[in-house]
C-alpha cells in the first residue's frame, strides 16, 4: 500500500472511488487530453481503473497512480503516475497531471520533489526519468524546475495521436539527488500509513 505524503501544501496519497468524477472531468479536458495518452471513455472506465489500484503493490514493477490532494480542504487536483521498470526496479518513470484550475499554482513541482525524494530516500532508485512532448511547454518547464537534466530530443519517435510526435526525456540519478544542496525541502514530512484503502 501507498503510504500518504504530507508536504506543505499537499497531501499525496491512494486514488479513492469519490475521486472518479474529478478524475474524468480533466482528464477528458481538450487542455490535458493532447498530450496524454489514455483517454478514458467513461465514468465507469476511471472508476474501474481506480479499483485496479486496490489489487496493486506500490513499488512493484508497472505503473501505479496516485491522488494530489489540497492539504487545507482535501481537494482532489491531479494524480501522478509512477511506473517502476519492469526490466529493471532500479529505474523508475514518472508522469504527473493536474487539473487546470490548479496549475500554475507550484503544486507540480511540491509533489514531484516530494516523489522524488520518497524514491531516492525511502526505496533507494537508481535513477527517475521523465518523457515530455516538447509541445507542453509548461511540462518542460516543470522538469527545468525542479532539476531534471534533458537527456534527449527524439524527433517524430513515437505514433501519437494519429501522427508523429516527437518525444523529450528527462532523467535524474541518485547522485544528482544527493548533490542538491536544496533537496531537503522542509515541506516534505516522512510517509505515515493512510486511514483509507485507495
Amino acid at each position: 500500500m501507498f503510504q500518504e505524503i504530507l508536504t506543505e501544501r499537499l497531501l499525496l496519497r491512494c486514488l479513492v472511488p469519490d475521486d472518479a468524477e474529478n478524475m474524468f472531468q480533466y482528464r477528458t479536458n481538450p487542455e490535458i487530453l493532447q498530450y496524454q495518452s489514455w483517454h478514458p471513455q467513461s465514468l465507469d472506465e476511471v472508476h474501474s481503473f481506480i479499483n485496479s489500484m486496490s489489487t496493486r503493490e506500490f513499488n512493484s514493477p508497472g505503473w501505479y497512480q496516485i491522488a494530489i490532494a489540497l492539504r487545507s480542504d482535501g481537494s482532489f487536483i491531479g494524480d501522478c503516475g509512477i511506473h517502476v521498470l519492469e526490466t529493471d526496479p532500479r529505474i523508475v518513470e514518472i508522469g504527473i497531471t493536474t487539473a487546470p484550475i490548479y496549475q500554475s499554482n507550484g503544486y507540480a513541482s511540491e509533489a514531484f520533489k516530494a516523489i522524488l525524494k520518497l524514491l531516492f530516500v525511502e526505496f533507494s532508485k537508481h535513477r527517475v526519468v521523465c518523457s515530455v512532448d516538447p509541445r507542453n511547454l509548461p511540462s518542460m518547464a516543470l522538469m527545468q524546475r525542479i532539476g531534471m537534466r534533458k537527456e534527449g530530443h527524439s524527433l517524430q519517435s513515437l505514433w501519437f495521436k494519429e501522427e508523429w510526435a516527437d518525444d523529450v526525456q528527462f532523467a535524474m540519478l541518485a547522485s544528482e539527488w544527493n548533490a542538491i544542496p536544496l533537496h531537503e525541502n522542509r515541506a516534505f514530512q516522512s510517509p505515515r500509513k493512510l486511514f483509507a484503502r485507495k
